[in-house]
């Protein structure tokens, strides 16, 4: 593997460590004080930092570094994580990102906002704390500065080695020293590199104390005369007995992105080891014949193969026959050669879960696996299909094999799905810096708070969401949270708040986006609409229409142009793309409490589950999540209103009955119901309606091929398919089909297409 890849596998962990950076702040700015979230907040600063240094990323080490520094201070309870401090971090946070972005495609970062932040960040950590937002700035009294405390030089010994009292009280260390555990020797000398890539032997040493018992030597004996030093050399050494009951893994994670640039050596201490202290312990086997140990077990009584199977899996375990050996002794110490056997067994499986619970697949190749899967199912229909025209009884060998072909096929292919099913939390997060950035802008003050940031969707659909969710969350901060000053005028909470939600439903995703701001000013929407020739001066419109007037191409209720809106562009955009995703938005507001948007998208834009039906002689596909039941109409359940609708009566209850053929313009007259089948579907905003078709041929499961990038976009029609006939089959949007039964004419919706 070549650098360049080893750097890609670098940026692609730091967008992992940047998620959970930003998690673990949202967390804190919410009120958690888990002490794990901090150290999951500064573990993902300090892993940036430690990657971006092995790399010579000096900018990005060089804001990771300051900004890993002020969050030890939170860790080690010198500085409180208000309200204040945490929009300082978040900020920071968002720095952070723009400069491994910048790292990695290139490009720069704002250099004033930067040495901004940094100016901030170190005001912080030398206990200048911000005042809170509503009050003047009045810097708060410095805390003690971050350092070791060393008493006066001692004579050294011959060694050259002297004692030093290194205390770490100053650095917070708030874990109790283990009482029992193993002793280990570790020597440590930096090398200049280590300072130059942002490390800090303190801070290396301060972390170690956190995990047992320590006591520690400098080595000063390289410190050379004060004429002749270099100030970004290395000239300590330290040798530190370290008892705990950690491993030598987790001591060694310590020095994780510091091992590269010191000279570093861990060892069990020989009193752990020492033959007055610990039994003997029989070696059941030559160590250097391991490979021979399946014929030397059949030599060995019960006990010895156990003791054998013990220190072969502590071999491939540990790092070197040694530590195998060591932690044979250590178990011998406790009198319990079983517990060897078991700790060094669960220690193999939990590397081998570890090592296996993930593996980095390029995208391109699950794209290309998920088109082949689709050609499978075609195909299989295809030759069920054939095999099926020729087979009248349908209990040959071949037809029964086809089942089993159809099975099987069926769970490849949702399989294969799965593994692009991805939570929508990274976009959720992507959506808290805009509201933080955009409420700066305007002078607000909002929260974001999410829910359901673990439902998965397929990929496709959360590359495709991001841009209509960015347009709706600026939208939502510009227009529909007030200023501070009108919401305490209402009686409201000074801090606005959106809420941001997902779930599943019946085979879909429901993404809603709710403020608790002024709701949408129905009148003004209208006379603007009026003023930019939208609708007519004497338009009769229902509240639901005037609130759709805001997805007219064009519309923009802003007094002024500014980098946020005013141009006409934005929320017209949002429904194109919901649209083009197989989706429908709806709004419900009401004024002066607020607005809510929802978005239903697919699951999947490969595959779905569809009735295939008859209308006016063509071959269509009807989602099959959106069908609550089937009906065979009678003469005395239809009922009509009005001059050309009519009503279908269910259990007691009327459905309009909604003629799919006439909608769609396939034919001219309405059909008679009682020669066809009605379907119950339910649609989103719409409610129940009963579709009308004229026969229903069968349930099956069809691959999705978009009709927008082979063809135009139809109205009332989501995609298109390929049937086991080798026909072309159009899948019905059925949100499209309600809406024009309601009033609203597919053409208007082909129109609207068309000018975006």
């Amino acid at each position: 593997m070549d650098m360049n890849e080893i750097k890609e596998i670098f940026f692609q962990e730091c967008e992992e460590q940047l998620a959970e950076l930003e998690s673990g702040l949202l967390k804190l700015n919410d009120g958690d004080r888990d002490p794990e979230t901090v150290n999951a907040v500064f573990r993902a600063v300090h892993s940036i930092k430690g990657g971006a240094g092995a790399f010579g990323l000096d900018d990005l080490v060089a804001f990771a570094h300051v900004f890993e520094t002020t969050l030890d201070c939170v860790r080690s309870n010198k500085l409180e994580p208000t309200q204040d401090v945490l929009k300082v971090m978040l900020k920071s946070a968002d720095v952070l990102a723009d400069l491994v972005a910048a790292s990695r495609d290139g490009g720069s970062v704002d250099g004033s906002r930067t040495r901004g932040l940094v100016k901030e960040l170190e005001a912080l950590a030398h206990g200048e704390v911000p005042a809170p937002s509503h009050e003047a700035p009045k810097p708060a009294a410095k805390a003690a500065p971050v350092a070791a405390k060393v008493e006066p030089p001692k004579p050294t010994d011959e060694s050259g080695f002297q004692p030093v009292p290194f205390t770490f009280d100053d650095f917070g260390s708030d874990e109790e020293p283990p009482i029992e555990g193993s002793t280990y020797e570790i020597s440590f000398k930096p090398r200049r590199e280590l300072y130059s890539k942002g490390n800090e032997a303190a801070l290396l040493l301060r972390d170690l104390s956190r995990i047992g018992e320590m006591s520690i030597n400098c080595d000063t004996g390289s410190l050379p005369a004060l004429d002749k030093l270099d100030p970004e050399d290395s000239y300590f050494g330290w040798t530190i007995s370290l008892k705990t009951t950690k491993s030598e893994d987790d001591i060694r994670s310590v020095f994780e992105f510091a091992e590269w640039d010191c000279d570093l050596e861990v060892k069990l201490s020989e009193a752990e080891t020492s033959d007055e202290e610990l039994p003997m312990v029989p070696v059941p086997f030559d160590l250097s014949a391991l490979d021979d140990a399946p014929v030397m077990e059949d030599a060995m009584d019960d006990t010895t193969a156990q003791d054998a199977a013990a220190a072969v899996a502590a071999a491939e375990t540990a790092s070197s026959v040694a530590q195998a050996a060591g932690a044979a002794a250590r178990a011998a110490k406790k009198d319990t050669a079983a517990a060897a056997a078991a700790a060094a067994q669960n220690n193999a499986a939990a590397a081998a879960a570890a090592a296996g619970q993930t593996i980095r697949v390029d995208l391109d190749r699950v794209d290309r696996l998920i088109n082949l899967v689709g050609e499978l199912v075609i195909n299989q229909a295809m030759l069920s299909q054939s095999v099926i025209e020729n087979d009248a009884t349908g209990t040959s060998a071949v037809n029964m094999g086809l089942d089993e072909l159809q099975q099987l096929t069926r769970e490849i292919q949702d399989s294969v799905m799965a593994i692009r099913a991805q939570p929508v939390k990274p976009v959720f997060q992507r959506m808290s810096r805009i509201v933080r950035e955009v409420a700066d802008m305007v002078g607000k003050s909002i929260r974001l708070v999410t829910e359901g940031e673990n439902t998965e969707v397929d990929k496709t659909v959360i590359d495709k969401l991001a841009e209509p969710l960015t347009h709706m969350i600026r939208n939502a901060v510009d227009h529909g949270i007030e200023t501070p000053e009108k919401r305490e005028a209402a009686g409201k909470d000074p801090e606005g708040t959106i809420k941001l939600t997902a779930k599943h439903r019946s085979g879909r995703i429901l993404i809603e986006l709710a403020d608790d701001g002024a709701g949408i000013n129905r009148e003004r929407v209208k006379q603007k609409a009026i003023d930019n020739d939208l609708i007519a001066v004497d338009a009769n419109l229902s509240d639901e229409e005037i609130d759709n007037l805001i997805f007219a191409p064009g519309f923009s209720t802003a007094d002024k142009i500014s980098d946020i809106s005013g141009r006409g562009v934005g929320m017209d955009v949002v429904k194109r793309s919901i649209q083009a995703l197989g989706g429908r938005i709806n709004i419900s507001s009401r004024p002066g409490l607020g607005s809510t948007f929802t978005m239903s998208l697919p699951l999947t834009l490969a595959v779905l589950d569809g009735m295939v039906v008859t209308v006016a002689g063509q071959t269509l596909v009807v989602p099959l999540t959106a069908i609550v039941e089937t009906l065979q109409p009678e003469a005395s359940a239809i009922h009509s209103f009005g001059a050309n609708q009519r009503l279908i009566s269910i259990r007691n209850s009327f459905c309009p009955l909604v003629d799919v053929g006439r909608i769609l313009n396939f034919r001219s007259t309405q059909a008679n119901p009682v020669e066809g089948v009605a379907l119950l579907v339910e649609s989103e905003g719409g409610g129940q309606r009963a579709l009308m078709v004229d026969a229903i041929q069968g349930q099956r499961q069809v691959v999705i091929k978009s009709l927008e990038a082979n063809y135009t976009h139809v109205p009332g029609i989501a995609a298109a398919t390929i049937l086991g006939d080798g026909r072309v089959a159009l899948i019905l949007d059925v949100d499209a089909v309600v809406s024009a039964s309601r009033g609203q004419s597919l053409r208007a919706e082909m129109s609207l297409a068309a000018t975006g």
